[in-house]
């Protein structure tokens, strides 16, 4: 009986490998890539979304509707961090905004 316990434990071991270090650092590597990819994004999205505040006629409501669009995509591209886009990139957005269209309207 244990003989049949045995034999079954390594043929579920047989198809299973181990990563080597190599494998690991290529890995770690491409997480690393994707994330700095994400951040690069993220970046030009914030940014061409203040130029677009900054520049081009749209309304308080549409600048309004542009962060919180902002800010959901910062969310699906890391989600859980939304308190950290409320730190960063919030106080640029209000500045912004309060630049364009006056103090009376600052958003929180």
């Amino acid at each position: 009986m244990n003989h049949i316990l045995y034999k079954g434990l390594t043929s579920c071991y047989k198809n299973k490998r181990v990563l080597s270090n190599e494998e690991k650092i290529r890995m770690e590597e491409k997480e690393v890539k994707e994330e700095n990819r994400k951040i690069r994004f993220l970046r030009y999205l914030v940014d061409f979304s203040i130029l677009s505040i900054q520049q081009s006629d749209l309304s308080l409501t549409e600048a309004l509707r542009l962060v919180e669009d902002v800010k959901r995509a910062a969310c699906n591209l890391f989600p859980g961090k939304e308190e950290t886009f409320e730190l960063i990139y919030r106080p640029r957005f209000n500045r912004v905004i309060q630049e364009r269209f006056g103090t009376a309207s600052r958003i929180s």
